[in-house]
């Protein structure tokens, strides 16, 4: 029950009997009530006044103060929710219509959890081979989030919304379940060039699943740097460049000959090494200028070997192979999540090989969050709204979308 004090006595030792029954005493309602214990997580602190109006609320606690905000109706409210195993006192002051002052404390205890999860933001994907080979900060404009979690989640919309994104640029996206432990964020088109992100998972007092709850916040900062997209044509040979939204080149390229076809499908670049030790049946070579494309080892990269066929024939064992001033340039221009596209081949891409989150059409990915709803960021913050309340995206392939069905097979820009 919360906890209700009141001035009674003050206002019958100052006035008369007729000015006490016109004048009510002020009283004060906090919250979880004083003496609480096993308090549930996730809920706030709120403190209202009667007769009377608030003045002033502190909350304390061991890691330091709780802020809050006093809302147009008068009643304070916490900013943030309860954490998990955490001792709080709150303490209100509210002022009478007659003038007299009423302080009230309330002390309470939050549950401590017999199960919790641990959660994990990134930008690198979930394959460990390639995580652990990039050290970047700044990406590609296709780079979505990923945030995995240590225990399977069945309360997926409590989860979406705990997370908060604010990006310096406005952005629309929204959350994709891949599986029980696996949220990921993909804007609805690519990042804008030059856009700040800031993540932070606000799960501390969140209940994932029946009994398990998070006990601490997760965050991430990173940055979008210019829009690098290539388009590689398995038919014409030629692979357009487009950076920072105008084409910068239009090269001759060789994928893959058949049997080894390049699959179709919009890819992110993963990591790159100059040189990239490439094996296969009857070769072994250190390949110069090598970016990774796919988890199978699809690189854009340095093909010496085969100058004289690119532009005309596909000769490789399923890679892009350029030329070596070509594959340098674009080797020293690109960051992981820069979109690369292969169109043409008679093979369809697989999902899961590489960042292949932009094989999903953007009504398939909104259907794969626990809300339903897109995330609109921007710097103040983010929020969920529905999908129908949005304005139609404007701006089309390949400069800041790929086309829909990319993956299928002999797919066209």
């Amino acid at each position: 029950m919360p906890v209700v004090l009141s001035l009674a006595a003050f206002g019958a030792a100052s006035c008369t009997a007729a000015s006490t029954s016109s004048t009510p005493p002020p009283t004060l309602t906090i919250s979880p009530a004083n003496g609480s214990r096993g308090v549930l997580p996730g809920s706030t602190i709120v403190v209202s006044a009667r007769h009377g109006k608030l003045r002033h609320v502190t909350v304390a606690t061991a890691a330091g103060p709780v802020s809050g905000h006093l809302a147009a109706n008068g009643t304070w409210q916490g900013a943030k929710p309860l954490t998990t195993g955490t001792n709080y006192t709150v303490t209100a002051t509210a002022i009478g219509t007659n003038q007299k002052k009423v302080t009230t404390s309330s002390a309470f205890q939050t549950l401590t959890p017999r199960h919790i999860f641990r959660a994990m933001i990134t930008t690198l994907g979930t394959d460990p081979n390639v995580s652990s080979g990039i050290a970047a900060r700044r990406f590609g404009v296709g780079i979505p989030i990923t945030i995995m979690f240590s225990h399977p989640v069945s309360n997926r919309a409590a989860v979406e919304h705990a997370i908060q994104i604010r990006t310096s640029k406005p952005v629309v996206g929204a959350w994709y379940w891949q599986d029980a432990k696996t949220v990921i964020f993909r804007p609805r088109q690519y990042w804008p060039q030059y856009t700040t992100v800031q993540v932070d998972g606000n799960f501390d007092g969140v209940q994932a699943a029946p009994g398990v709850f998070g006990d601490r916040d997760v965050h991430l900062s990173f940055s979008i740097g210019p829009s690098l997209i290539v388009v590689a044509s398995t038919r014409s040979h030629y692979m357009k460049v487009y950076y920072k939204h105008r084409l910068f080149g239009r090269w001759p390229i060789s994928t893959g000959r058949p049997g080894d076809d390049t699959a179709d499908g919009t890819y992110l670049t993963t990591f790159k090494n100059n040189p990239q030790l490439m094996t296969g049946p009857g070769y072994s070579l250190e390949v110069p200028w090598s970016v990774d494309i796919t988890y199978s080892g699809t690189f854009i990269h340095d093909a010496y070997w085969s100058v004289g066929e690119q532009g005309s024939v596909n000769v490789s064992h399923g890679c892009i192979n350029t030329s070596p001033a070509h594959a340098e340039t674009y080797y020293k221009m690109e960051e992981p999540g820069d979109p690369a596209t292969v169109v043409g081949s008679p093979v369809a891409g697989r999902p899961g090989n590489g960042w292949t989150e932009w094989f999903i059409s953007w009504p398939r990915w909104l259907r794969g969050s626990a809300t339903g709803d897109a995330v609109v960021a921007g710097p103040t913050g983010s929020s969920l709204v529905s999908p129908a309340s949005l304005s139609a995206a404007v701006a089309g392939a390949p400069l800041y979308q790929p086309r829909a069905g990319n993956a299928n097979a002999n797919a066209t820009v």
